[in-house]
């Protein structure tokens, strides 16, 4: 993958504020602090006939076979990095993405799976992962490369559940305002990849899985839904989580009974896993760390807020809000110019028929907030860019925007209310656009006090 250009960071405001180029290569330093290809090569070195991952070494003449298997946004981008390590040593491969590239990578095959709702090309993905790993043994090495996104990409449920029914559910649970923690944990339950099921399938081969996290806290199990690490949740918990939401009544009646009846997933401590090493290799916290050293480098002063931003959008936006003015008038906890940083992953409940995704809801919702008010600027960005279901990483938010859209007859409440924040931001120019980035560690707000 290549670095992202700042250029395509440009927004109308971006292009009003005389910090615009500033700051657009800060936005252009944090997804370029994660590109698989860098974050990949960070983790792994090749030494003659050994892979060394981390901390741990593998010898190509020790396996009779060395197969990759990737899966999730991220998944090609880094499945071409490990291809060219491993040259004539990998002898087969899966990928399953979002966009496929227009790349070949020998020996292996490239599909694209449905997102953020799993379809049937999810369920493809999920049959050929399945024969993929099924037919290892103890003497092969599976490298896997899991990324965002995984969880909907590829889907393979158990016995009972249908395709329609996950999809059922899926819907339900990214209009309530579950989290992903929460929508994982059910999903772990309802599909045979997932919650270790990678390990459980592979006969006891050795597993490598290099993962780029996307979920607050790099929790393993949440990530794709952990194919390759265990489960520490209970079915009690996947129960309470629709209770929570009120969807007893909503969800297909196969899935309830199937969470009635369906033993655990395997557990930490489980002696399947001693054969599996599972390692990061970026988060959200390595993009918000470089996006405050560029900071720093363009002469803001770098704060780094939080990086487990949570709850519903519409709440975010009115605390960081609050915070960006009250930083303004007090320069604390960082002097203006500055650079404030926060990470995470918000939810929307949806009630209305527009379209948006949470950053553009968060930034939508700050609107009013920010109002009139001067010297300040909010800037989300989902660093997959794809926000929701749309194409936009995030939205630019000044205490000019409202006054811009009066102008133009918008209202800010009234496509709140519709959830139709895409199309608020995209009158105003003030869409972020960049195209997908071939990454994905989750969302960053940048809150910016002027000169």
């Amino acid at each position: 993958m290549s670095m992202l250009s700042a250029d395509v960071f440009w927004t109308f405001s971006l292009h009003a504020s005389p910090q615009g180029e500033r700051i657009t290569r800060i936005l252009a330093a944090a997804i370029n602090a994660v590109d698989p290809d860098s974050a990949l090569k960070r983790v792994v070195v090749r030494n003659g006939e050994s892979l060394t991952i981390s901390d741990r070494s593998y010898n190509f003449r020790s396996f009779r076979r060395v197969v990759m298997l990737g899966m999730g946004k991220a998944s090609a981008a880094m499945g071409s990095c490990l291809a060219g390590i491993l040259g004539r040593d990998l002898d087969s491969g899966l990928i399953i993405t979002k966009h496929a590239p227009d790349i070949h990578i020998p020996a292996v095959t490239i599909m694209e799976g449905g997102h953020p709702i799993p379809d049937m090309s999810s369920l493809e993905a999920g049959i050929k992962t399945e024969e993929l790993v099924s037919s290892l043994g103890r003497d092969d090495l599976l490298i896997c490369l899991i990324s965002g996104g995984g969880s909907a990409l590829v889907t393979r449920p158990v016995e009972g559940i249908s395709l329609g029914d996950i999809q059922s559910l899926t819907s339900d649970l990214l209009t309530c305002g579950a989290s992903i923690n929460e929508i994982n944990t059910l999903r772990r339950r309802l599909d045979i990849i997932k919650g270790g099921g990678i390990v459980k399938m592979s006969n006891q081969a050795t597993i490598a899985s290099l993962i780029l996290s996307d979920v607050i806290g790099n929790q393993l199990e949440v990530i794709a839904s952990g194919p390759t690490a265990p489960d520490p949740t209970t079915g009690t918990e996947a129960r309470s989580i629709l209770e929570k939401y009120k969807l007893e009544n909503q969800v297909p009646g196969n899935i309830l009974n199937h969470f009635k009846t369906c033993p655990d997933n395997p557990k930490p401590g489980d002696s399947m896993f001693e054969k599996v090493q599972n390692v990061i290799i970026g988060s959200n916290l390595q993009a918000a760390q470089a996006a405050l050293r560029q900071a720093g480098a363009e002469g803001f002063s770098p704060y780094l807020l939080r990086t487990d931003l949570d709850g519903e959008a519409r709440d975010a936006a009115f605390k960081l809000a609050t915070f960006l003015r009250q930083t303004r008038i007090t320069g604390s906890p960082a002097p203006p110019p500055a650079c404030i940083i926060c990470g995470g992953e918000t939810t929307v409940t949806v009630k209305g028929t527009g379209t948006g995704g949470r950053n553009t809801e968060l930034a939508l919702a700050s609107v009013g907030e920010l109002a009139d008010f001067p010297g300040v600027m909010l800037i989300t960005l989902s660093t997959d860019g794809e926000d929701g279901a749309t194409n936009a990483a995030g939205a630019v938010v000044t205490g000019e925007t409202f006054k811009r859209a009066a102008r133009k007859g918008l209202q800010p409440w009234n496509f709140l209310e519709r959830n139709d924040s895409y199309t608020f931001f995209s009158q105003l120019d003030d869409l972020l656009l960049t195209g997908t980035t071939g990454t994905n560690v989750n969302d960053l707000v940048f809150l910016f006090t002027l000169d």
